[in-house]
């Protein structure tokens, strides 16, 4: 996680360091280790922190440097059921895509 992401989320929402540790239940000086990089948080902790802030753990990793939102307008349901139901969605729109595709080239021939 990049330290510096931390510190300018966490002052850009008006928060001190003891602020951020009393929301995650862990120590101000464990902020402050995070902030400067001397200890990285486990991926338990970044998606909290990352849940704080509304940002995604791309962000917070420095992979992009776009602030996107954490949350999404349709949340995936992570259930085993819920992710069984998103599979077989995509499962038959790809299948209605391969069907277009076939029209498609034989109106071609």
């Amino acid at each position: 996680m990049r330290g510096d992401r931390l510190a300018d989320l966490r002052k850009d929402k008006g928060l001190t360091q003891q602020d951020l540790a009393n929301e995650l239940n862990i120590s101000y000086h464990t902020i402050s280790s995070y902030e400067t990089n001397r200890s990285n948080p486990d991926d338990e902790m970044k998606i909290k922190i990352a849940r704080i802030f509304d940002v995604t753990l791309d962000y917070l990793l420095g992979l992009i440097d776009e602030q996107v939102s954490f949350r999404r307008d349709n949340p995936v349901d992570l259930t085993e059921e819920g992710l069984i139901r998103a599979i077989s969605e995509k499962h038959r729109e790809l299948g209605e895509y391969m069907e277009l595709l076939r029209e498609v080239h034989k109106s071609k021939e």
